[in-house]
This record gives C-alpha cells, structure tokens and sequence, in this order.
C-alpha cells in the first residue's frame, strides 16, 4: 500500500469533496502513474492569504483511489495563479475515508516527519509538486492526531 500527499488550493478541495475527483497537470503523470486503486491520499491544503488574514498549510481529509488515473479535460478544477489555464485532465476517482473535523496543522508534524529532510527549508519538499509519496510512518503519524 503507498500513501500520498495531494496538494491542493482551498477552492480545489471543494472540487475535491463534491467530484470525489483528483486530478494533475500532465508534466506530473509519472507521478501519479505510480498511484493504484488502493492507496490512501492524504489532501494538503497550501498556505494561503485570505483578506490580509494567513492561512497556515494543513490536512482535511484521507481518500481512498478508487480507479486508474485516466484522461479527462472538462474543467472542473480552479487553476491556480500562475498556472494559466491548466484544466489538470490526468485523474483518479476517489472515495472518502475520513474528513477530519479539525483539520490537521502541517507545520506542527514537520519536526516528526521522516519524508522532510530538511527541516528548516520544508518547503522545498513540497514546492512545484502536485503529489508526492511518502513513507506509511508518516501517514500513522499524521492519521493520529486528526480528528
């Protein structure tokens, strides 16, 4: 079993929960070509401003891949600033596990992490990625402390 950390923009995680749909730009398809029916992913919401106010990065939900990755280009998805007009056609159907009433605080798990090395440029682990593996150590460690 492999577990994944999807990330994704406040907007697309409604997309997300009404589709039970993820879905990536195509640079990422030998990423989540390695994605089976099966496998747990875990839903990262990036940091985001919202009116001044900053919303700090955390984890909303567990979903179980429920299909192969396939191609669809109906615009479902928001395509973040900077990312033009990316319809993200490469995806997988999903089904919930478990959304956390209480989402989990990314930054405070980061100490605990063995898939972030680098623990003062933790970002870099994730930047530029739309999905990354990481170890099932991990996945417990964040799947105990939500709620």
């Amino acid at each position: 079993m492999a577990y994944w950390l999807c990330i994704t923009t406040e907007e697309n995680w409604k997309v997300i929960k009404e589709k039970n749909v993820w879905g990536v730009p195509e640079r990422h398809k030998n990423t989540i070509a390695k994605v089976k029916p099966g496998n747990n992913l875990l839903i990262y919401l990036k940091q985001e401003r919202d009116k001044g106010k900053i919303i700090e990065p955390r984890i909303v939900a567990v979903y179980e891949a429920v299909s192969e990755v396939f191609k669809d280009s109906k615009r479902v998805f928001k395509s973040p600033p900077g990312m033009g007009n990316e319809v993200f056609p490469l995806r997988i159907k999903l089904k919930p596990v478990k959304i956390f009433s209480t989402p989990v605080d990314f930054k405070s798990l980061i100490p605990k992490l063995k898939f972030i090395t680098n623990k003062q440029k933790w970002t870099g682990h994730l930047m530029g990625k739309a999905m990354r593996e990481i170890p099932g150590e991990d996945y417990n460690l964040i799947m105990s402390v939500a709620e």
